[in-house]
């Protein structure tokens, strides 16, 4: 990795923090060459601290440290993108990113989806189907699952592959209502698949 710390006068080039998990972007600092050393060796995130003129590891008195993931360098070669585990908040006034963003897992349409149902749970049952699902109780949404999987299977058999798409995405929105009905969310799945992910990987 061939880095331009000469494109600048003050040998300095930035480097974005992105949350290595959930991609959130965390803070910008600025690194030297002895900084991006140092973040190598240390797997802790450094910058060179323009304020006091030195080295300064993220977390170094607050204790939230950044846990070096990776390390990419940008087509022009002076900008770097790092991904890091925070070890707690990492904006210093105490928020989850300098931006006050909240550093959470999302899933994009999905997670609005989510948010969806939870919504129209306690709705009124006539106007929204989701509300008239859970008015009828789990073992109602646990039987719609089941045939919407049914329904799936045979479409996945056949060769309409526009009625498949049509089928799974009915099987994977009552997924989702059955999921909330228990008390669970996408986050609890992910979880569990990591965790058979490292177990795999550690047989």
């Amino acid at each position: 990795m061939k880095i331009d710390f000469n494109k600048n006068a003050d040998g300095l080039v930035p480097a974005i923090i992105q949350d290595a998990k959930n991609k959130t972007v965390l803070m910008l600092g600025y690194m030297n060459a002895e900084a991006l050393e140092k973040t190598e060796a240390s797997a802790k995130v450094t910058f060179f601290s323009r304020s006091k003129n030195r080295l300064w590891t993220k977390g170094e008195e607050s204790g939230n440290f950044l846990e070096l993931v990776s390390i990419s360098l940008d087509c022009d070669q002076d900008s770097l993108l790092i991904q890091a585990i925070p070890k707690g908040p990492t904006c210093h006034k105490g928020s989850d990113t300098c931006w006050n963003d909240t550093n959470t897992t999302t899933y994009g349409f999905l997670t609005e989806l989510e948010e969806v149902i939870a919504e129209r749970k306690n709705g009124d049952k006539d106007e929204s189907y989701v509300a008239s699902l859970f008015d009828k109780g789990i073992n109602k949404i646990a039987q719609k699952l089941g045939e919407e999987a049914i329904e799936t299977v045979i479409e996945a058999l056949d060769s309409n592959d526009e009625l498949f798409i049509y089928e799974s995405a009915d099987l994977l929105f009552h997924y989702l209502i059955l999921l909330h009905a228990k008390g669970f969310r996408l986050d609890d799945i992910v979880s569990a698949l990591e965790k058979r992910k490292t177990k795999e990987l550690n047989q």
